[in-house]
């Protein structure tokens, strides 16, 4: 009688548990859906082309920010920022010329998988994202990322309005910390198998 308390109890557990898991891994994937981000790739490690990196950052923020006036939805981003690809290249290689680099700059909208990532005061939870992925010359230099729709990247008072574009679940997923969340390693996990090639 006791051992069968016992497994009831043990069985109780681990569907709960499971369960947690679920709701949890589904606002994270509601997250990743509903975010554009930003990924920039330096040049090289060199110091003049890590300061470059966050140079064409703050312009291409900056640009994006505008060309998402209105904008509610990060499908809606990304269909505004398509037909913008040429000119965002052509601010981001005018940052370069400013500062005398003569490096070509790629940018793709494309789908790519990103580990678990804090910033400042929001994380992203591991996971494929669309993202506005900038090569910088032959891009083999440390990169950049963040989330330009909602424009989290941006100042407090801007980041306080974005959150506003999530769901309660999905706010409480990017307000927690990793380090006291374990779930986040569980769908890290979970991500990294289904996206192994």
């Amino acid at each position: 009688m006791k051992r069968n308390i016992l497994v009831l109890v043990f069985v109780f557990v681990l569907a709960f548990g499971v369960a947690s898991v679920a709701r949890f891994a589904q606002a994270c994937a509601a997250v990743r859906s509903d975010v554009l981000r930003l990924h920039v790739v330096a040049a090289s490690d060199s110091a003049k082309a890590q300061q470059l990196k966050l140079k064409v950052r703050d312009a291409l923020l900056q640009q994006g920010n505008e060309a998402f006036s209105g904008t509610v939805t990060a499908a809606a981003a990304v269909r505004v920022i398509t037909p913008q690809i040429a000119a965002l290249e052509q601010t981001a290689e005018r940052v370069l010329r400013q500062n005398g680099c003569e490096d070509v700059v790629k940018i793709t909208v494309q789908k790519e998988f990103f580990n678990t990532r804090c910033y400042e005061s929001f994380t992203m939870p591991a996971g494929v994202y669309t993202a506005v992925r900038v090569n910088i010359g032959a891009a083999q230099g440390h990169n950049w990322w963040c989330v330009m729709f909602p424009p989290l990247c941006l100042p407090a008072a801007s980041r306080t309005e974005a959150e506003g574009c999530f769901t309660p679940d999905e706010r409480r997923v990017i307000t927690a910390s990793p380090r006291y969340e374990p779930r986040f390693k569980i769908v890290e996990w979970i991500e990294q198998l289904k996206n192994k090639h």
